[in-house]
């Protein structure tokens, strides 16, 4: 929690200026679009924090696999079907999903990163 945390943080504060500044989100996109992105990297960080080695490297259940896709998935067309409204959701740009992959791709790394700094320097002691 201590060693993660933080670099969702970071990835959360750069969404909130990606949201403002380069979407000019109102509120309703603001929240859907931080939705968006927190259930889609805290969702596929599990992969990375699940094992010692790199996450591509171990191979998880299927289950999970599919699973955790599905949440993803959900998370992408909740805010594009009707019953969005009754979560206050509204549709994003179509851009915004490109930001997404990028922001996850890049999250998902700096997580790599970390990991690897965790356990050869803290977890050892």
């Amino acid at each position: 929690m201590l060693v993660f945390g933080p670099v969702s943080s970071v990835f959360d504060f750069v969404t909130f200026y990606a949201l403002l500044h380069l979407f000019g989100a109102g509120e309703a996109l603001f929240q859907t679009g931080w939705f968006i992105e927190s259930v889609t990297t805290q969702v596929l960080v599990v992969f990375a924090i699940r094992t010692r080695r790199r996450f591509f490297e171990s191979r998880p259940h299927r289950l999970m696999i599919v699973m955790a896709f599905g949440v993803v998935a959900l998370a992408f067309v909740l805010p594009l079907l009707p019953v969005s409204s009754w979560f206050g959701l509204v549709t994003p740009p179509p851009l915004f999903y490109v930001y997404l992959i990028g922001v996850t791709v890049a999250y998902l790394a700096l997580v790599e990163g970390v990991k690897h700094l965790f356990y050869r320097f803290i977890a050892e002691r």
